[in-house]
C-alpha cells in the first residue's frame, strides 16, 4: 500500500512539472496571437492581396445603405460611384481582424471618398442620405482637394492631408501614431505617395486587434491604434465626386 501511494505521489509531481518543462522546450504560442507585418516582412503576394485565405469582394458582399439606386454600379469587376448623394454602401457581414486591398482612382480633381473600418450598427443601419457612419475612416482624397479647400475657405489645409489619413468618426475612438494633425485626432502619413486624378492608387490595409496600418502604393505610411470599436462593417463612401474601385480583396485573420 505504501509503495502504491509513493508511486502516485511521484506521478502527480511529474504531471505538475510537465507544463513548466514543456515551456522550456517548446515555444509558447498564444491562441489570440497574430503575426505582425512590417515593411520588412510584408511580401509582394500579401501586398497584392493574393495567396492563401484571400478572396475578392464583389456585388454579393455589399448592400445598399443611404445612396441612390444608381450611385454604385459594378462592371467588369470594377465598382463605379457617381458621388451623389453623400452616403455609403456597407458589407453584408461584420469583420474583426482583416487585411484588405483596394485600388482606386478619382475621376475629377479634388475628389473625396473613404473606406470605413468597423462601422457601428448605429447610426449606420438607419442613416439618411447625406449622412456618414461612425467608425475608423481611411481617407481617399485626390491631390487637388487641398488646393480647392484653401481657395474656397481662405484657410490653410493643415488639419488633413491627401496622402492617406486615418481617423475616428463620430462615436469611434482611436489613438493616432505620429505624425498627427494639429488637433491630435488624425494619424497623418509619414510619406506622400498618392497619385493624382485618373491614376490608380493601391491601398493595403491591415486592421488587427484595434490596430490599423495603411500602405499607399507599396509604402507603409499611416497608423492608428487602440481603436474602438474593433468589430463592425466595412463601408465605401460616396462624397460628391465620381470615383472607381477595383481589385477589392480581403483576408480575415484570427
Amino acid at each position: 500500500m505504501r509503495a502504491l501511494n509513493y508511486f502516485r505521489m511521484i506521478t502527480l509531481a511529474a504531471l505538475v512539472a510537465l507544463p513548466s518543462l514543456c515551456r522550456d522546450v517548446l515555444p509558447v504560442v498564444r491562441a489570440d496571437e497574430t503575426p505582425q507585418v512590417t515593411p520588412e516582412t510584408l511580401t509582394p503576394e500579401t501586398l497584392a492581396g493574393t495567396g492563401p485565405g484571400w478572396r475578392a469582394l464583389g456585388p454579393d458582399d455589399f448592400t445598399h445603405v443611404n445612396c441612390a439606386p444608381d450611385t454604385w454600379s459594378w462592371k467588369d469587376g470594377s465598382l463605379h460611384c457617381t458621388g451623389q448623394p453623400v452616403g455609403v454602401i456597407r458589407s453584408v457581414k461584420k469583420f474583426t481582424n482583416l487585411e484588405m486591398v483596394a485600388e482606386w482612382r478619382h475621376l475629377k480633381p479634388a475628389g473625396n471618398s473613404g473606406i470605413f473600418l468597423w462601422a457601428l450598427d448605429q447610426p449606420l443601419l438607419s442613416l439618411k442620405p447625406g449622412q456618414l457612419p461612425h467608425g475608423i475612416e481611411v481617407q481617399v482624397l485626390d491631390l487637388g482637394y487641398k488646393e480647392q479647400y484653401e481657395k474656397s475657405t481662405g484657410k490653410k489645409a493643415d488639419w488633413f492631408t491627401t496622402h492617406g489619413d486615418v481617423f475616428p468618426v463620430g462615436a469611434a475612438k482611436m489613438t493616432p501614431i505620429p505624425p498627427t494633425a494639429p488637433s491630435g485626432s488624425r494619424a497623418f502619413p509619414k510619406k506622400e505617395t498618392t497619385k493624382g486624378v485618373n491614376q490608380w492608387n493601391h491601398y493595403y490595409i491591415r486592421a488587427v486587434d484595434g490596430d490599423v496600418r495603411l500602405w499607399v502604393n507599396g509604402e507603409q505610411v499611416t497608423r492608428g491604434t487602440q481603436c474602438d470599436p474593433r468589430t463592425g462593417y466595412l463601408c465605401l463612401e460616396s462624397e460628391g465626386s465620381p470615383i472607381e474601385f477595383r481589385n477589392l480583396r480581403i483576408r480575415e485573420l484570427p
